[in-house]
């Protein structure tokens, strides 16, 4: 089953098309060979910019070797799957500071669960018309031991942009990667050339500087990681910069023009959630551990837990514009969950303090409004 004949050159074309009518807006073949690829990818591990996502340094030889990750791999379906919404103002979110900025990609269903149950129907396609029912093919959606990126890449789905992220001139970057790990050889396809060029918008918007060089993301500054993937505290030399963003940070894509080209999203699961966008910080912050789960049920969101949600919440609203409804909410939650949504809390609570005493609020007067509005009275009593 390794030999590149015509038949298989026929059933490249039917995989492209049978993954187009599953929902997928780009289907490409890459080979195995990621040799040009790794050392990249060691050096990247070696300066410690994984942070804390110690997953990425395991596996041993498994990320960069297919074909130890699944025995008998020879080819790699790769899939892009817009999921850019309608109507869906943004910019216009990032720009309120009483809003919650949620990243793009996880305001609908899970991609994992939606990209992984198409995948699994195109290799059934493909045993099926290979009369094979148990053909060792497997998908993966960001959930395994695979350098996606590199991957599609070589497959020809878009280059890889400053911003570490995977470009395509009919989409930008608005999308999610999915591979199908097959045991036959098929042809492949051509990479396409990289066109950045001198831009470096990505570069010098990020808020936190964590693009520290063209395409290189030391994770432990960028807001994606600090947000989802930090499991302690959040460094507070990077608080401020986090501004009303509680979870991920799409600054480096809203910038690029090549996202001006990106294409709505197709997939009804991807549509965000009334509840997630727009919504206001205060709205999510009173979220009880059950309505955090039950409105997350089926969302990326509910993986990084009720504690570092509320983590994040109390630094927006640390950062949003002094509130005496701020501060009397973030008071209510002290000693309420655990020490790590504490420790944001005061730090909040500091944030909203020297605002109120820029405005010329002294703490005694601070107080009685407080106390006003737990009593019910007008705040100007």
């Amino acid at each position: 089953m390794t030999d590149c004949n015509n038949n298989y050159y026929q059933l490249a074309k039917k995989i492209k098309q049978w993954g187009k009518s599953l929902g997928f807006q780009h289907v490409g073949i890459s080979d195995i060979d990621l040799s040009e690829q790794t050392p990249a990818f060691l050096d990247w591990l070696q300066k410690g910019y994984h942070g804390t996502m110690g997953f990425m340094a395991e596996h041993g030889d498994k990320r960069y070797r297919p074909e130890k990750l699944h025995e008998g791999t020879a080819s790699i379906i790769s899939v892009r799957m817009d999921y850019l919404p309608p109507s869906a103002q943004f910019a216009k979110t990032l720009q309120n500071p009483e809003k919650a900025y949620i990243s793009r990609y996880a305001l609908g269903r899970d991609y994992h669960k939606v990209m992984r149950n198409k995948l699994k129907k195109l290799g059934q396609q493909i045993a099926d018309e290979l009369g094979e029912p148990n053909l060792n093919f497997r998908p993966f959606v960001d959930s395994a031991p695979v350098l996606e990126r590199p991957i599609a890449e070589k497959a020809g789905i878009g280059w890889v942009g400053k911003h570490s992220l995977i470009l395509s001139k009919e989409a930008g970057s608005w999308f999610f990667l999915g591979e199908l790990f097959l045991p036959i050889s098929l042809p492949t396809d051509e990479p396409v050339a990289e066109q950045c060029g001198k831009c470096v918008a990505c570069i010098t918007t990020c808020p936190t500087g964590a693009i520290v060089a063209p395409y290189v993301v030391d994770s432990r500054k960028c807001i994606s990681y600090l947000t989802i993937e930090q499991k302690g505290a959040i460094p507070e030399e990077f608080r401020t910069q986090l501004s009303n963003r509680i979870y991920g940070c799409d600054d480096c894509q809203l910038i690029c023009p090549w996202n001006r080209f990106a294409p709505l999203t197709e997939e009804a699961d991807f549509t965000p959630r009334e509840k997630l966008h727009p919504a206001k910080l205060l709205e999510l912050w009173q979220w009880s551990e059950k309505e955090f789960l039950d409105n997350t049920q089926g969302n990326p969101i509910r993986r990084i837990g009720y504690a570092s949600w509320l983590r994040n919440i109390a630094v927006a609203l640390g950062n949003a514009p002094m509130s005496l409804e701020i501060i009397q909410q973030l008071q209510e939650r002290l000693n309420t969950v655990n020490e790590l949504v504490d420790e944001h809390i005061v730090w909040a609570l500091k944030q909203q303090e020297s605002k109120a005493e820029s405005l010329n609020l002294d703490s005694r007067k601070l107080k009685r409004l407080i106390k006003a509005i737990n009593i019910g009275l007008p705040r100007d009593a």
